[in-house]
């Protein structure tokens, strides 16, 4: 079961790769990016701040809440305010992003952090810990379906997994459906992911069928968009032992009359000893795909899930 795995595009923020363009003439060199992506990625570079012609060194900048709207200012004055430059380059830089299938970008940071960031007020009084960084609030308008994730969180191992999952996943949509005119080109997609979507969420895999069983009542074009980001919406839900278990079932159910009884005994206890945590995810996958070698299904053979990514990439626990 050999799969070819096409180049992905990857915005990342510049200070990620090593560069020195961080407020302080540092960087946040990510391991995971530079050792082990960077084989399989076509890096698209970013530094907002530098960006908008900020120099290296310069002086940090926060977020600060005014009269309900957030803005971009210097965080030891207040007096230089960036918000406008910065989010007419947001914009202007987006519009380059449409071939990516994943972004990086720096934690903590007032123009690129994705979550939970420091705001104050203009006195200089924290009031919350709920800002976005302005450059990746226009990304993630602009792209609500594009994988986007934290240096800080990549290094949880489930995150990390779960991200390079669904970047795939994007870079298969783009190339073989977003711009197709068939609907056979969606329902093979569905297909051969049945079982990656089910690891992440049955109820999903489920709402998303009945979507493409009732194609004749949709315009394609509305039906894909439709799909996609209930698609993408669903991944985000870490696929745990549990759902991991569940799919492992439902597979061993092809080969049930293939296998004898210690063949079946071994995968069944297999399933288990990695449901109690003994074994790592790969051992069933290795054994079901053993069998599947020796009682070939076309069906099973399709299904992204027992290869969701490189797995030279060494994420699969």
């Amino acid at each position: 079961m050999k799969i070819e795995f096409p180049k992905i595009n990857i915005g990342i923020s510049a200070c990620l790769l090593g560069e020195n363009v961080r407020f302080d003439g540092g960087h946040k060199n990510l391991y995971f990016a530079n050792q082990v992506l960077c084989n399989y990625a076509t890096y698209h570079r970013v530094c907002p701040e530098v960006g908008i012609g900020m120099s290296i060194p310069r002086k940090p900048i926060r977020l600060i809440e005014d009269e309900g709207l957030v803005k971009l200012v210097d965080s030891r004055t207040g007096e230089v305010d960036y918000t406008d430059k910065m989010q007419a380059y947001s914009e202007t830089k987006c519009q380059s992003f449409s071939g990516l299938n994943g972004f990086i970008v720096t934690s903590k940071s007032p123009s690129c952090g994705m979550e939970r960031l420091k705001v104050y007020d203009k006195e200089g009084n924290q009031i919350g810990k709920n800002g976005v960084g302005i450059f990746t609030k226009t990304l993630m308008e602009k792209y609500p379906n594009l994988p986007v994730e934290e240096d800080g969180r990549l290094n949880d191992s489930q995150l990390r997994e779960n991200f390079i999952e669904r970047v795939y996943v994007h870079a298969d949509w783009q190339s073989n459906v977003v711009a197709s005119e068939n609907m056979a080109d969606l329902v093979q997609f569905h297909s051969r992911r049945k079982y990656q979507i089910m690891s992440h969420s049955y109820q999903a895999y489920k709402s998303l069928g009945k979507l493409v069983a009732n194609h004749d009542n949709i315009p394609l074009e509305k039906l894909k968009a439709e799909y996609f980001s209930q698609l993408m919406s669903a991944l985000k839900n870490i696929a745990g032992r549990k759902k991991h278990c569940n799919v492992l079932q439902h597979i061993q159910g092809y080969f049930k009359k293939e296998l004898d009884k210690d063949e079946k005994q071994e995968l069944t206890e297999l399933i288990q000893q990695y449901r109690a945590g003994f074994v790592p995810l790969l051992a069933p996958l290795t054994l079901v795909k053993h069998y599947l070698t020796k009682y070939p299904n076309e069906y099973l053979s399709q299904q992204s899930y027992f290869a969701p990514y490189p797995l030279k990439m060494g994420l699969n626990g």
